[in-house]
């Protein structure tokens, strides 16, 4: 027996729906009960990334245009659904699940969502903010309901470039609040997320790495990624891991400590005097790292993207809201999981990126 699933492809106006067959190279729907979530290549999944909205206080302006229109309420998966999906996974063999957004501590109801995403199983539960909305009271709450560990972006150290980039009214000295703030109460290890740009910051790389200094954190460096629904990327503002960590040792010593884990996507290193904190450097661009990438995501919206990259989504949401049992939620994750390619395609000549904002999508 078989069934259709829609696939959206972002590039084009409507669905379009393939109904996927035994005995292709995909899995057939139907042949048994999915008991792991295992793509084609052998690579299992073990983390979900999970988007609780598309909204944000910030613009910032590789992410997402002035104009931008956020999803309606209506069209967001409920607590209920989210809660439901990731019970779904955990019982396929995920692990760890990081909330993400938009901007996640705008979600109303977050503290619940934690304690039930915990009492559903999940071994590690993280988080990534813009660090400009949680006062430490509600970091300290936030830790009480389950949350592990929390993840801050900051593209910028300067206050002029930090406005420019984010195009809000808060500030660096917020976020770096917030830094602290989670340090003081313990979802550690904390970590700070920079997306590095040629001509826009990538003259602060030493700063950030005294930044992770002063806190003791990990400040993971990015690539500049083509996933600006502005299309403005180009490859010439991509400034590579190998050179970030050549210009940061100019400044300070580091020692190679590797990744924390086989699909951890950062490579860390750190400090050669002894001091406490770590760089680490994400390569999607230069080097990429798909073949050890246990990574799914799902959409605020109820969309599964088997890749950051993907330009296929395979949506949930009329199953969740349809009546479908938790074993066809199961087979549906098991197909989208099966149809995971092999990397991602950001230098070839025939890659087009997603028409939709980062926001969108979901880190």
């Amino acid at each position: 027996m078989t069934y259709s699933l829609p696939v959206v492809e972002p590039n084009k106006a409507a669905p379009v729906v393939r109904t996927l067959t035994p005995g292709g190279r995909r899995r057939g729907l139907g042949e048994q009960q999915p008991k792991a979530l295992v793509d084609s290549y052998g690579r299992a999944i073990r983390d979900l990334r999970l988007s609780l909205t598309d909204r944000c206080n910030f613009q910032c302006v590789y992410c997402m245009d002035p104009d931008v229109r956020f999803m309606r309420k209506v069209d967001l998966l409920t607590d209920a659904e989210m809660l439901r999906l990731v019970r779904v996974c955990v019982g396929l063999g995920v692990r760890r699940v990081r909330l993400t957004g938009g901007e996640p501590t705008l979600h109303p109801t977050l503290l619940e969502l934690i304690e039930d995403l915990r009492q559903a199983g999940v071994e590690d539960i993280a988080m990534t903010t813009n660090g400009s909305v949680a006062s430490r009271d509600d970091l300290r709450a936030i830790k009480s309901a389950g949350l592990d560990r929390l993840s801050v972006s900051i593209d910028t150290l300067r206050e002029d470039r930090f406005a420019r980039i984010t195009r809000s009214s808060s500030s660096v000295a917020r976020v770096l609040q917030t830094i602290e703030d989670a340090c003081e109460v313990g979802l550690a290890p904390v970590k700070v997320n920079v997306v590095v740009i040629r001509g826009f910051n990538d003259d602060e790389l030493g700063d950030l790495a005294d930044l992770a200094r002063r806190f003791g954190i990990d400040v993971r460096l990015i690539e500049y990624m083509p996933l600006d629904s502005g299309k403005r990327w180009t490859m010439d503002k991509v400034v590579t891991a190998d050179e970030m960590i050549e210009r940061i040792g100019r400044r300070h010593g580091l020692v190679g400590i590797g990744r924390e884990r086989t699909q951890s996507p950062a490579t860390g290193y750190g400090f050669a005097d002894g001091t406490p904190g770590r760089i680490g450097v994400i390569a999607s661009v230069s080097k990429p790292f798909c073949g050890a990438c246990s990574r799914l995501r799902v959409t605020a919206d109820g969309k599964v993207m088997p890749c950051l990259f993907s330009r296929d989504e395979w949506d949930l949401r009329p199953l969740l809201r349809g009546g479908a049992s938790d074993s066809r939620l199961a087979d549906a994750l098991a197909e989208a999981t099966w149809s995971k390619q092999a990397g991602g395609l950001i230098t070839t000549t025939d890659y087009s990126a997603q028409s939709r904002p980062m926001s969108a999508i979901g880190g």
